[in-house]
């Protein structure tokens, strides 16, 4: 297992969330499915971790309440049902070795959900979103995550042709709201699971 994966629980910790590092995906997708129970209703973030862990099927297969805007015909609709959810599931743009989850948003309802409004929330991360430091946890974003979502999004803006930020003023620009959690708020339950392997953007 990567050892990194094990320094960033113990700074999570420290930092007074919830954390736990997993082998693989099927371990951590049973661990959310034992964890979350039936009568809880779960919405989920814009994340390609997620839509590749297939738990959207899962929780819908079990007959749970979801709600997540990239499966419904009515996409504005989903996002206002999916803020009185039970439980939040979403993925992190970067994950800084002493523990802190930074994250670029367009609209900003991925990440205000992360940390307010909900019973419990889980933010589920590969290890290629493990980062140094806060500097390096941008340039991840600006150079990895944000040029690939324009491009996964069609969005036209610069970065999708020239593979990294350019600070744009594009009426498409995906980055609009930074978010960076340093430490469990007041009242949140926010549960990191950390999976050893390279998921998502």
């Amino acid at each position: 297992m990567d050892n990194k994966l094990i320094l960033a629980k113990q700074a999570l910790e420290k930092s007074g969330f919830k954390a736990a590092v997993f082998d693989g995906v099927d371990e951590a997708r049973k661990a959310l499915l034992k964890e979350i129970g039936l009568g809880e209703s779960v919405a989920f973030g814009g994340s390609m971790t997620l839509n590749d862990m297939g738990l959207y099927e899962e929780f819908k297969e079990r007959g749970n309440d979801i709600y997540w805007h990239w499966k419904a015909e009515d996409g504005q609709s989903e996002l206002r049902a999916a803020r009185y959810a039970d439980i939040y599931i979403s993925s992190t743009n970067a994950l800084t070795l002493d523990g802190k989850l930074v994250n670029m948003d367009g609209v900003g309802n991925r990440v205000s959900s992360m940390f307010y409004g909900h019973r419990r929330v889980y933010i589920v991360a590969g290890r290629n979103k493990l980062t140094k430091d806060l500097d390096e946890a941008r340039d991840r974003i600006d150079k990895i995550a944000a040029p690939k979502n324009a491009k996964r999004l069609n969005t036209k803006t610069p970065c999708e042709s020239t593979g990294e930020c350019n600070d744009c003023d594009s009426p498409a620009r995906i980055c609009n709201v930074e978010v960076i959690i340093h430490k469990n708020t007041k009242g949140s339950d926010i549960n990191i699971f950390l999976i050893d392997d390279d998921l998502g953007y």
